[in-house]
């Protein structure tokens, strides 16, 4: 195990704890859970808790402690931390709130964190503002509450800043094995991806999920998907603040289209780590991932004893990243045989009751299936009552699944549509045995959906790191389209011919050097077509000259030669995430930004590989290939163009703000592309 500055913190030998009623409880549970190592409880009054005696101080603790649980107000709070700092302890859990997460009469709180901070120096702290850790492995917990882990041998890791969420966690009895479960409060030295690369270490840990309100350092989540990509843990990411990150302010299109959201998701994808969405799901693909990590493809096969159960599982993968691929021609003489005449032998499969309460004959059935080559062999089997109902031929059922999967070597798992038909004892038995006991049919399809999602990710050379450049000070200038052009033009983005003019006369003139017809443009003027600041197809100096001045524009005018009608119009661009920075987007352009929500963000840098795959996921992409006869575009010059766009952002990150091209017209193959409209936003 490589050596992490949090290892004793996080796997301690001694702990010390301080405060009142919080410290007694940590230490009933240390005691319930089984720790042997030593509990050193420190108050200035009491001379025992439960049975051990109090120290007055750090000074006259017997050594350093490994892990310390500091449960008193905030400012006593920071003189402890000092202390433990100064003996050389391993860490400390700071429970106390009122730090930077308070306001009102607490609005001192960000000071009283960076004393904190200064109090810990090179010491770990975790929080302030929250609860601790609880490490089921070896029974120790700084936790000052109850919980529902027990101890076990081998299982994953859950990390969240919210202590209450924590507790809610492991109250699950979904048969999750639960290693460690650990609270990071403020993050206001340790973050949770700084835990999460400590945690992947213990050889014991087999995945890791996350739940998180904000990603604070970029650097540190790149360092977490190396670390999971080499020691093959998968970590999976509850991301929440859906809503209102995206809803911000934009002079483009590009911004309304490139919230933090879609950021985060493009972000998490290209590093190879999952994103679920609910709680109920983060647990599913935690327990795909403890028992068998990612998977090597999106094919799935399943079985069950009711032609309604087989239709919500087609339905639940409509739309979905996975797939029921077709029965093999050598699976059918098998399952004919097996289940009768009368069964239809598809994937999903309704294998009726023929078999039911059969064992070998279920074991076969199940073995046929297995063989498959799925990724992933499913059974949906909910259990009836326990408190009134006989499940003995549902629990023989499992067993079949048990000694399929064991005889042909497949990854199985058993369904429940409804969480609460799979019996927490059943659940465990089921995952011991290397059954995933999956709950809820969305659940899991979004489980495989992103088992195979780590797994492609995986499978792929590691990603290029990503641009992290801090944007430097300065006012924001808005460049005309004029001048956004020349500097797209420069990093060799083709765009039309154009001159500029500053009266109607001369736009006329230059009009009539360029060639007829052109469009004619007000410069200065943020969304033209909406402010009536756009001519199209001008054909003689009169249309230009009267155009022109019908435009109120100070800035002048730019007029360029017309270009043909296009096959298809993107939108490129790129606007500044507060936490990830610069990043590309990809979508349908012209006047279809807001009508098709057709977009893709992809993080920078980007290959033009990684930029062919990206718009070949926009639903606009049939149009590049040729929908229903028409001619193709030209992808290879668009791939191209947008390569150079992406270039011109990386070049400049630390200055831009966004950039907006809109539309770039994809011609008929093989006359290449132009970007008609540019936008870009920089500092001085």
């Amino acid at each position: 195990m490589t050596a992490s500055p949090l290892d004793r913190l996080l796997r301690p030998q001694t702990i010390a704890v301080f405060g009142g009623r919080e410290a007694r409880r940590v230490i009933e549970q240390c005691d319930r859970m089984g720790f042997s190592g030593k509990i050193w409880p420190v108050h200035p009054k009491l001379d025992e808790m439960l049975g051990r005696p109090c120290y007055r101080s750090v000074s006259d603790l017997p050594s350093a402690p490994d892990a310390a649980f500091v449960g008193v107000n905030r400012t006593l709070t920071v003189e402890i931390v000092r202390s433990l700092s100064a003996a050389g302890a391993g860490g400390a859990v700071c429970y106390a709130s009122g730090f930077s997460e308070a306001t009102g009469e607490l609005g001192d709180g960000a000071e009283l964190q960076q004393a904190l901070l200064e109090a810990a120096g090179d010491m770990p702290i975790l929080g302030p503002n929250c609860y601790g850790l609880i490490n089921g492995l070896d029974g120790a917990l700084l936790w000052p509450d109850q919980h529902g882990m027990q101890r076990i041998e081998r299982g994953v890791a859950i990390l969240t800043q919210s202590s209450n969420i924590a507790i809610n966690l492991t109250m699950q009895t979904r048969g999750l094995p639960i290693a460690y479960v650990v609270t990071a409060g403020n993050q206001a030295q340790t973050s949770l991806a700084d835990i999460a690369c400590a945690l992947i270490d213990d050889p014991r840990v087999t995945a890791v999920g996350l739940h998180v309100e904000g990603f604070g350092d970029l650097a540190s989540l790149e360092c977490l998907a190396a670390a999971a990509r080499r020691s093959r843990k998968p970590v999976v990411v509850l991301k929440v603040g859906r809503s209102e990150q995206a809803k911000r302010a934009a002079v483009s299109h590009t911004a309304s289209l490139a919230g933090s959201d879609a950021v985060a998701d493009a972000v998490l994808a290209r590093l190879g780590l999952g994103r679920v969405q609910t709680l109920p799901a983060l647990l599913e693909i935690l327990k795909l991932l403890h028992v068998a990590g990612p998977l090597a493809s999106r094919s799935i096969s399943s079985m069950s004893c009711s032609g309604g159960e087989a239709s919500l599982m087609a339905d639940a993968a409509v739309g979905r990243n996975v797939e029921f691929p077709p029965l093999r021609p050598q699976q059918l003489p098998r399952l004919r045989r097996v289940l009768g005449e009368m069964v239809t032998l598809s994937n999903p499969l309704d294998y009726h009751t023929f078999v039911w309460g059969d064992f070998a004959r279920q074991t076969e059935a199940f073995s046929a299936m297995f063989e498959g080559g799925y990724a992933l062999n499913l059974v949906v089997l909910d259990f009836p009552r326990g408190d009134r109902c006989d499940a003995s031929e549902w629990a023989m059922t499992a067993d079949a699944v048990i000694a399929a999967a064991s005889a042909t070597g497949a990854l199985a798992g058993i369904l429940a549509t409804l969480p609460e038909n799979m019996p927490e004892p059943i659940s465990s038995r089921l995952m011991a045995n290397g059954i995933i006991a999956f709950s809820g049919i969305d659940e899991t399809i979004t489980a495989v959906e992103i088992a195979a999602g780590i797994g492609q990710a995986w499978g792929a050379p590691p990603p290029l790191p990503l641009l992290n450049v801090a944007c430097l000070d300065g006012e924001i200038e808005t460049l005309t389209e004029a001048d956004a052009k020349t500097e797209l033009a420069a990093c060799g983005l083709p765009v039309p011919r154009g001159l500029q003019a500053f009266s109607p006369r001369e736009a006329a003139e230059q009009a009539e050097r360029l060639g007829f017809p052109v469009v004619l443009k007000g410069l200065g003027i943020a969304h033209k077509t909406e402010a009536g600041a756009v001519a199209l197809n001008l054909r003689d100096i009169e249309a230009v000259s009267n155009a022109a001045a019908a435009m109120a524009s100070d800035a002048g005018y730019l007029v360029e030669k017309m270009i043909d009608p296009p096959v298809a119009e993107l939108i490129v661009g790129a606007v500044r995430d507060p936490v990830f920075g610069l990043s590309l987007t990809l979508g349908a352009g012209g006047i279809l930004v807001e009508l098709l929500e057709d977009s893709v963000i992809l993080p920078l840098p980007a290959t033009k590989a990684e930029i062919y795959a990206a718009i070949s996921r926009l639903k606009l992409v049939k149009l590049i290939y040729g929908y229903r006869g028409r001619p193709k575009g030209d992808l290879g010059a668009a791939v191209v163009a947008i390569a150079a766009a992406a270039d011109y952002v990386v070049r400049n990150a630390a200055w831009l703000e966004e950039l907006d091209i809109n539309p770039l017209m994809v011609l008929p193959e093989g006359q290449g592309v132009a970007a008609v409209d540019a936008l870009i936003r920089r500092r001085r």
